[in-house]
């Protein structure tokens, strides 16, 4: 009973850090529009949009494997997950849009781009962790890490299809015969096409690493904290 209590604060302290995060970055956003009447890098509101998706989907499946909902209500929140989870760490290459929008000043944009990619991959990060703790409590810890690996390399590729051919999540949904047509190709036969590979390795070695560090500190904060050590334990387990 400790063990859930500390796991739904956990969850609480995350929503509302999340919810405080993404005030801040829309804040500059609507500072920036209003300040200098400069609509652009309005987009990133919807990009941010797209980051949380991905977070929601990670908590209703794991909950859905808490309350042993039907295996298809489970599966469908995880393709939800795996979907739009490229769309989170995707906010790090909208620094493409960095460039001089007189009158803003160069050094707001920079904080304003640096506050929401942070954010996404924040986000992603965060629902990658969660989907993990599922997958080790069920089948262990390395399915937990091979999961959470496979999941990260494939929004690298996710981020290239997005960033460079303009495909998005939703495409999958409503056009999945024409990415099928894009992506069958450079899945099966990766070193030909150098742009996509290179793209994919880069950014989704890089996401890994990042998630990686981000599990180390958490684990050697969690040991010093010892209102974090059963949480900590329960989500090794």
């Amino acid at each position: 009973m400790a063990a859930s209590s500390s796991v739904v604060t956990s969850g609480t302290r995350r929503a509302i850090l999340f919810a405080v995060l993404l005030l801040w970055c829309v804040a500059l956003i609507a500072l920036r529009s209003v300040r200098w009447q400069s609509p652009e890098l309005q987009s990133l509101i919807w990009n941010l949009f797209l980051a949380v998706v991905p977070a929601v989907a990670a908590a209703l499946f794991a909950r859905s494997e808490y309350r042993r909902s039907p295996i298809v209500v489970r599966i469908t929140w995880f393709a939800v997950w795996i979907l739009f989870l490229p769309n989170a760490p995707y906010i790090t290459t909208d620094f493409v849009h960095l460039s001089p929008h007189p009158p803003v000043p160069p050094w707001f944009d920079i904080a304003l781009i640096l506050s929401c990619a942070a954010t996404g991959l924040l986000l992603g990060f965060s629902s990658v962790a969660e989907v993990q703790a599922v997958i080790t409590r069920s089948r262990g810890r390395l399915a937990g890490w091979a999961t959470a690996t496979f999941a990260l390399l494939l929004s690298g590729f996710g981020i290239y299809l997005g960033r460079f051919l303009r495909w998005n999540s939703w495409d999958a949904l409503v056009r999945p015969k024409e990415l099928a047509r894009y992506v069958a190709p450079r899945a099966s036969h990766p070193l030909s096409h150098h742009g996509s590979f290179a793209v994919t390795l880069i950014y989704g070695v890089g996401l890994v690493l990042g998630y990686i560090a981000l599990r180390v500190f958490s684990s050697t904060f969690a040991r010093r904290d010892p209102e974090r050590r059963s949480e900590h334990a329960e989500i090794r387990r």
